[in-house]
């Protein structure tokens, strides 16, 4: 075997994996199809396996190509991260890649970032938006704001506080429906919630009096989503405390019973601290997420501390 394979043919062979052709590989990659064609045949002569055979919808990736598949995303992970890393480092410019819930980033983020880059204009911002956690050692982003505490002893992180989170209806199916004066009403209501189970879930469920998978009329894995639906008049459903302020047709239910806390952190690799880039966005996420309530709408954070 080859001990030397350029990383070209390694990036080509994931295209093709994600695209199962050659011809939506070379789409993708601003090559021809003989190109891409080409260097899947080297690479399998340099590894000595067989990547791929041919099915009547495309290219068909062997256990091998599979097994392999892994490592070469991670291998594209730090060197995107050392591309973004060389283009940043001395000044405020290049790419930095943030990860956030949906609802921080559909919600929060744009005000924090839309001013940053006026004033760093050659900065560019990429937000990956997912209640996943993007992994920061592995340089998948470069800065994460997550609802956990990071645990991993290489992160630079920075606490921002404990946001609110109750459970919210609109006036009008209010107005239908009742308002609920305990836990036991609410199994005559139409629930919103989450159609997969998390440690977080299942610790929340087990707090708030059986508020379960079964018993939800909705179900959907997107907070966004199960927002609009408390908007739309749909039922009753989890919310931000500090966002449903901003919509007055929004009333909270039962709030002594149903409510619960999340902690926010900002968080990046250790490594990064140097990297103006970096830096700038990492300090303008703190500050800005610590900004007073009233003055930007957003949930009500506790007295933040140093991470």
């Amino acid at each position: 075997m080859t001990t030397s394979i350029p990383w070209d043919l390694y990036r080509t062979f994931l295209h093709v994996l994600n695209a199962q052709s050659l011809s939506g590989a070379a789409r993708s990659l601003g090559l021809t199809q003989p190109t891409v064609g080409r260097h899947v045949s080297e690479l399998e002569a340099s590894l000595g396996l067989a990547l791929f055979t041919r099915s009547q919808t495309g290219l068909k990736p062997t256990d091998a190509a599979l097994q392999l598949r892994a490592q070469l995303e991670e291998m594209q992970h730090i060197a995107a991260s050392i591309e973004r890393s060389a283009h940043g480092h001395r000044a405020v410019r290049g790419t930095v890649r943030i990860s956030a819930s949906e609802v921080v980033g559909v919600e929060l983020l744009p005000s924090i970032l839309a001013p940053l880059r006026a004033e760093y204009p050659e900065l560019a911002i990429e937000l990956v938006l997912s209640d996943a956690v993007q992994d920061l050692l592995g340089r998948e982003v470069d800065i994460a704001v997550r609802m956990t505490q990071p645990q991993q002893d290489l992160l630079l992180a920075q606490r921002i506080g404990e946001v609110a989170l109750g459970f919210y209806a609109h006036k009008d199916y209010l107005a239908a429906r009742g308002e609920p004066q305990n836990l036991a009403d609410l199994a005559n209501h139409s629930l919103i919630g989450f159609d997969l189970e998390t440690p977080f879930l299942r610790a929340a469920g087990a707090k708030l009096g059986g508020w379960k998978r079964e018993g939800f009329a909705y179900r959907c894995d997107s907070n966004l989503a199960q927002m609009a639906l408390v908007r739309a008049g749909a039922g009753i459903g989890g919310y931000q405390v500090g966002l449903a302020a901003r919509d007055k047709n929004l009333v909270r239910i039962l709030e002594k019973e149903l409510h619960l806390t999340m902690t926010t952190w900002v968080a990046m690799h250790s490594d990064l601290r140097h990297s103006a880039r970096c830096r700038t966005v990492f300090d303008a996420l703190v500050a800005g997420l610590k900004a007073p309530p009233l003055s930007r709408g957003d949930p009500e954070w506790s007295r933040p501390g140093a991470g």
